[in-house]
């Protein structure tokens, strides 16, 4: 069996069959084991392979701090889901604009000391934003 392969079953047995991977290195994990890597490639898949050995780490989501995507699209802060995006527009510029505002309501939740979780974060936030400061609503 090749070195590529036998790299390409630990990263596999490491992230739980790649579910644990980021989408952009289950698609370079693809890539390898289909022979479609050029240079920069095969560079970049060993670096995948040392992350791997290291104790994996993800990458941020669009290279914001603490923001990390799943293959469904789901997006975490700090481990913790706080939103969807499709998969297949994740990575666009409109959506990499609305990551950054969304890491910046879990910055300001923090701060605040609360929760940060899908309400608080999406679904609430809306209603945060209109409410006059110091109005409450009960809670």
């Amino acid at each position: 069996m090749s070195d590529l392969i036998e790299s390409a079953l630990e990263i596999l047995r490491a992230t739980r069959d790649g579910d644990d991977l980021a989408p952009e290195h289950l698609s370079l994990l693809q890539a390898a084991v289909n022979d479609h890597l050029n240079d920069a490639g095969k560079a970049a898949f060993q670096e995948l392979v040392e992350n791997v050995r290291g104790g994996y780490v993800k990458p941020w989501f669009h290279g914001i701090e603490n923001l990390t995507i799943d293959h469904e699209g789901y997006v975490a802060w700090r481990g913790k889901r706080v939103e969807h995006f499709n998969p297949d527009t994740a990575y666009s510029e409109r959506l990499k604009e609305r990551a950054e505002e969304l890491a910046e309501r879990c910055r300001q939740l923090e701060a605040e000391g609360k929760p940060v979780n899908k309400f608080t974060a999406v679904l609430d936030w809306t209603d945060r934003v209109r409410e006059p400061a110091g109005a409450g609503r009960g809670r």
